[in-house]
């Protein structure tokens, strides 16, 4: 029934999401921005909006929109009803239900829609069946939750690298499926920017060969999906000459890409002798002098993740390393954009011939750390 569910904020930033089934992209909101900006009243967005291929259903409280992204005809009171539940929910447990708050308790509130719907369908929707499943956060479990499984910071750096091999002077137009995701955006001093400003359409007489079109940005305000995480187990006990290791990678929200070309490195404590680890998939190295490990991966299979686990050799003596090593990650996926930029056409004038036009997408890791 429900296949995604968006949080929209007063300023139009989607703040949260969560999906059942398949990712939907974020492009699907243009619809219900687009209602909006037509909307006298915050409160008169209409709530059931036909797209294409989706029904959004919505409903308007505490300042924040609840999206609800339907792909078959349902009842739609049906959804307004349940996403109702949802914000008593979040209130029940929170005490207030508002942005500031669910950013506090996203851990909670996951796991709560986790129990809410099953494969999209309402299963546990009582406040007091809820609270046996997952306890009501406590500051002890919040700090837990921050330290264990939160993101601290992620933001997206994007770019539009162009290769452009045409004759006379074709002036060319590029249009996005969701250009609102381009705020802080960078331009090749080709582009028309007053065009831009306005119409939210790249405008621009290309110079040939290879450019950089546009640069941008996107921060960690609209929470960053993490494409890939990683389940760790690094213990060091006091006065033991060992220590457990034991680290698993797995992907998550790549629309089915193939996550690939995945490197894991990691410093290890200068305790730390030697390593017997027992790769599942890939080659790892250790150097006992400057202590660096690296596992080379390769792709990621979701069927069977890929894990390096084994023990690690102390010095006889020393005491308990005072932190834990911290992994840095680098993959790619191709044919997808964790941003969510979707390019929608690129139109030619001024030339009477027809181009060859390509689009390739690439997601590529820049500083990926987890600590552990």
């Amino acid at each position: 029934m429900i296949h995604s569910l968006f949080l929209i904020n007063a300023s139009g930033d989607i703040f949260l999401e969560k999906h059942w089934k398949s990712v939907v992209s974020r492009s699907v909101c243009d619809y219900f921005f687009e209602a909006q900006e037509r909307a006298s009243e915050p409160e008169n967005v209409p709530p059931v909006i036909p797209t294409p291929h989706h029904y959004l259903i919505s409903v308007l409280r505490h300042r924040i929109y609840f999206v609800a992204v339907i792909q078959s005809e349902v009842p739609p009171l049906f959804v307004i009803e349940f996403l109702h539940r949802v914000v008593d929910t979040f209130q029940d447990y929170f005490g207030v239900c508002t942005e500031a708050a669910i950013k506090d308790n996203v851990v909670v509130v996951y796991e709560l829609l986790e129990e809410m719907l099953d494969n999209g369908f309402p299963l546990a929707t009582e406040s007091n069946i809820l609270k046996e499943l997952i306890k009501p956060p406590t500051i002890l479990r919040t700090m837990v939750n921050t330290i264990t499984g939160s993101t601290i910071t992620a933001e997206i750096q994007g770019v539009i690298d162009a290769c452009v091999k045409l004759t006379g002077m074709p002036d060319l137009t590029l249009s996005f499926m969701n250009p609102r995701l381009l705020d802080d955006v960078s331009f090749h001093p080709c582009v028309r920017f007053k065009r831009w400003e306005a119409e939210r359409i790249l405008s621009f007489i290309p110079p040939d060969g290879n450019f950089r079109l546009l640069s941008y940005h996107v921060s960690s305000q609209n929470l960053v999906a993490i494409p890939v995480y990683v389940k760790h187990n690094i213990t060091f006990r006091e006065g033991s000459s060992q220590g457990r290791f034991d680290l698993t990678l797995g992907p998550k929200q790549t629309m089915g890409k193939v996550v690939e070309s995945v490197l894991v490195s990691s410093q290890l404590p200068r305790g730390v002798l030697n390593v017997n680890l027992n790769p599942s998939q890939g080659t790892y190295t250790f150097d006992p002098v400057t202590k660096l490990l690296s596992w080379d991966v390769g792709k990621i299979n979701p069927q069977k993740l890929p894990s390096l686990k084994g023990t690690m050799s102390l010095q006889a003596g020393a005491s308990k390393p005072d932190e834990n090593p911290t992994f840095n990650i680098q993959f790619k996926i191709q044919q997808m954009a964790i941003s969510g930029l979707k390019v929608n056409r690129l139109d030619m004038y001024g030339e009477k011939y027809k181009p060859f036009k390509g689009i390739k997408y690439m997601t590529k890791a820049g500083k990926f750390q987890v600590r552990t």
